[in-house]
C-alpha cells in the first residue's frame, strides 16, 4: 500500500521552497510616497482702501480679501460697531479687528495687557513668540507677535495712540495648526498684514 503523505509530502515542500524563491527575486519594488500638499493658487498681490464709517482709521488691505463687520460676539452684540474680520476666502483665514475706544473702563494700561496676555494663551502650543515693537508717524505705536509652533493664530499685534485708540488683531486658519503645510501661505499673508500696519492711521 503506497504511503500518500510520503509521495505528498517532498512534493509541498519543494513547491513552497519554489514560491518562497520566485518571491524573493528581482521585480518592482515600492517605496511609501512622502507626504504632498494641495496646491495652492495665490491670488495677485494688490491693495484696496479699507475707510469704514463705523471705525476711526484707516489702512490698506490686500483686494483679495473681505470686509466683514461683526454683529455678533457669543450671541451678543459686540462691544463697539468697529469689530470686524478681514476674510481672505483663498485660504479660508481670517484677521480678526476688534476696536477699543481707551477710557475709564478700558484703560490703555488694561487694554495692552489684554493683548498680552491673549498672546501668551498661546504659548501652550507654540515653540516662540518674537515681540516685535511697532512706533510710527501720526500716534501710532504698538506690538506685532509672530507666533512660531503649532498655535491657533500665528500673527497677532495691536494698535494704539496710547491716549484715545486702541485696536488688536490676530490672524486664524480654519483649518488643524500644521506649520509645515501652513508656512507658505502664512508668508504670503503676513506681507500684507506687515502692508496694512504700514498703511494705517487714526482718522
Amino acid at each position: 500500500m503506497i504511503n500518500k503523505k510520503a509521495v505528498y509530502l517532498p512534493m509541498l515542500v519543494s513547491l513552497c521552497f519554489a514560491l518562497l524563491l520566485s518571491s524573493c527575486g528581482e521585480g518592482p519594488s515600492y517605496t511609501p510616497k512622502p507626504r504632498a500638499y494641495p496646491r495652492v493658487e495665490y491670488p495677485e498681490r494688490g491693495y484696496q482702501q479699507f475707510d469704514e464709517d463705523y471705525c476711526s482709521f484707516t489702512f490698506e488691505y490686500p483686494a483679495y480679501a473681505e470686509v466683514q463687520q461683526d454683529t455678533l460676539f457669543f450671541d451678543e452684540k459686540p462691544a463697539h460697531p468697529c469689530w470686524f474680520d478681514l476674510f481672505m476666502p483663498a485660504f479660508d483665514s481670517r484677521l480678526h479687528c476688534s476696536y477699543y475706544p481707551i477710557n475709564q473702563e478700558n484703560n490703555f494700561e488694561k487694554l495692552k495687557n489684554d493683548a498680552f496676555e491673549l498672546v501668551e494663551w498661546h504659548n501652550k502650543k507654540a515653540n516662540y513668540i518674537q515681540e516685535v515693537p511697532i512706533k510710527k508717524e501720526g500716534e501710532v505705536s504698538g506690538f506685532a507677535f509672530i507666533i512660531e509652533g503649532p498655535a491657533a493664530s500665528p500673527f497677532q499685534f495691536y494698535l494704539t495712540d496710547s491716549t484715545d485708540n486702541f485696536l488688536r488683531g490676530a490672524l486664524y486658519f480654519n483649518t488643524q495648526a500644521r506649520p509645515d503645510s501652513l508656512k507658505p501661505i502664512y508668508e504670503f499673508v503676513e506681507q500684507d498684514i506687515l502692508h496694512l500696519i504700514e498703511t494705517f492711521s487714526w482718522k
